[in-house]
């Protein structure tokens, strides 16, 4: 079988970035043999240009891809930084969690829609938080090294809730 919409995909990746065209890469993540992605071609939440390539490719077959990043995480923004006032941070009566609310954690918040982020704190002044909201890859170039380990049909229940069920997927 071949990577196909509504297949299920197990791939064994190295993922490396990069800022500066691939002059030099940085490891970002890498899956064990044992433990491959397994994902519904097609499905949604992938990087789009990461599934074209994986396309029509078969069990083995070897895969090495680059993804720019304006087609990757995107480029950052200065309108994804915010200054958050202090009192977000701080409950009724208590005193801010410095080992929480530092320069460099990431923090879950949720925006004025209820949609979930990660905010990393880059500054921490007296009334205000700076937190950045760009994705953490957003900027950087992605390059895709690995192998197709599996591919098979998706089953009608894993289609309906769009996810994988079973080894390398959600059990349920």
């Amino acid at each position: 079988m071949q990577v196909e919409k509504s297949m299920v995909v197990s791939v064994n990746y190295r993922l490396t970035i990069s800022d500066n065209d691939f002059a030099t890469e940085d490891l970002v993540e890498e899956t064990e043999s044992n433990r491959p992605f397994v994902f519904i071609q097609g499905s949604g939440g992938l990087l789009e240009e990461f599934e074209q390539n994986l396309h029509g490719l078969k069990s083995g077959d070897s895969f090495d891809f680059k993804i720019k990043s304006q087609n990757g995480y995107g480029e950052l923004s200065d309108d994804n930084v915010a200054k958050i006032p202090m009192e977000a941070f701080v409950a009724d009566g208590e005193e801010l969690d410095t080992e929480i609310v530092s320069v460099g954690n990431f923090i879950p918040m949720t925006d004025s829609e209820g949609n979930q982020l990660q905010g990393l704190v880059v500054a921490v002044a007296e009334e205000y938080v700076v937190m950045d909201f760009n994705h953490p890859l957003a900027g950087k170039d992605l390059h895709f090294q690995g192998t197709i380990a599996n591919v098979r049909a998706a089953s009608a229940e894993e289609l309906a809730h769009g996810h994988v069920h079973g080894e390398g997927g959600v059990h349920h």
